[in-house]
């Protein structure tokens, strides 16, 4: 019986396929194939341990850096807590043992710094620890860190301008001008804070360690913003703070400079504004990378970590400024001393009349 054609068919095929493999050109395309295919399985093997290489190397620095800002902030938030609430008490209860003539932008500074170091610091050492700022949260911190900003900027600027007028705040028609003032600078930064929340321009930043601004769809909109948060908040005190320094230390050589001030706590006011600029430089330069910037872009992530690092600084080192005026300082150690010693000197406690007979 025939075997079926089919059949027969199939073997014809694999003996020509057999045949063909044995040609040198057949067998060269085969071999080039196979050599290709180790390749490639050399390469996706090489690359994948070198990105689990690069991996394993980055886990490491990325904790060890978490752990460094965690440390960082924890000193930052203790500083300004501490130093600040000492601050207060301070002004309060030894009022009589210093002069400050000018405690009404003292005061507005102090709440400032006070308010950043609970809320603002803390907020981003929790963020650290927790991998984030969840809503309604991180539109809350977003909006009070603005605002903090422009009031401690506004009440430099406010003291610079009360130091250069000579009139305290109290005793006098420019108290209620100064309040206003003072008011004006928070109210302008919590309504300029709640722009971006209200807009929805708000999302958590691992660089900044907070919930920042980010613009992802207009650059038209965001030009106008900054322009016109920083004219209002934060030119036009620099503006009054130069103005003012430069008026003040024209006067200063002359005769007719009031002394008065040169023992008042309002002589520590250049170092107040002269380590704000420096700690809020990097922010500043973030901000006008931003605006330079048309594809929206944020600046680097370093820059924006340390812009929240020195910022942060600024909170803690206004209490040490403070600490930097002699009259100011022995009233916060008196404050602090608790175990007084009792005087050595005799005490006339009464007076005996005695009659010679």
């Amino acid at each position: 019986m025939k075997a079926p054609q089919p059949r027969a068919h199939i073997n014809d095929h694999r003996a020509q396929v057999a045949d063909k493999s044995q040609h040198p050109l057949f067998r060269g395309n085969y071999v080039n194939q196979a050599f290709m295919v180790q390749s490639l399985q050399r390469s996706t093997t090489e690359v994948s341990e070198g990105l689990n290489g690069t991996l394993m190397t980055e886990q490491p620095w990325l904790e060890a850096k978490r752990w460094l800002l965690v440390a960082v902030l924890g000193l930052e938030m203790t500083m300004g807590i501490v130093g600040n609430c000492l601050v207060l008490l301070v002004k309060v209860m030894c009022r009589d043992q210093f002069s400050c003539r000018y405690w009404l932008p003292f005061l507005s500074l102090t709440l400032s710094d006070l308010g950043c170091s609970l809320l603002i610091i803390s907020g981003s050492l929790v963020a650290i620890l927790t991998g984030g700022q969840r809503s309604p949260w991180c539109e809350v911190v977003s909006l009070l860190k603005f605002t903090f900003i422009t009031s401690s900027l506004g009440s430099i600027a406010i003291l610079c301008v009360q130091r250069l007028i000579g009139m305290a705040s109290t005793g006098s028609a420019l108290f209620v001008v100064m309040v206003t003032a003072c008011l004006t600078s928070w109210v302008t930064g919590l309504v300029f804070g709640s722009v971006p929340v209200v807009y929805a321009w708000i999302r958590y930043d691992p660089a900044e360690m907070l919930c920042a601004v980010f613009w992802e769809n207009s650059y038209s909109d965001m030009l106008l913003y900054i322009l016109c948060a920083f004219s209002l908040c934060i030119f036009l005190p620099c503006v009054l703070i130069f103005f003012c320094s430069l008026l003040l230390s024209a006067s200063s050589c002359h005769s007719n400079w009031n002394s008065d001030d040169a023992v008042d706590l309002s002589s520590v006011s250049p170092l107040l504004v002269c380590f704000y600029m420096l700690c809020y430089t990097p922010f500043f330069v973030s901000e006008l990378i931003l605006l330079g910037r048309r594809d929206l872009s944020p600046a680097p992530d370093w820059l924006r970590t340390l812009s929240s690092v020195m910022s942060y600084l600024d909170c803690g080192l206004n209490p040490l400024i403070y600490c930097s005026h002699q009259d100011f300082r022995e009233a916060g150690l008196a404050l602090l001393w608790t175990n007084r010693k009792p005087s050595s000197e005799p005490v006339l406690t009464s007076i005996t009349k005695r009659v010679n007979v």
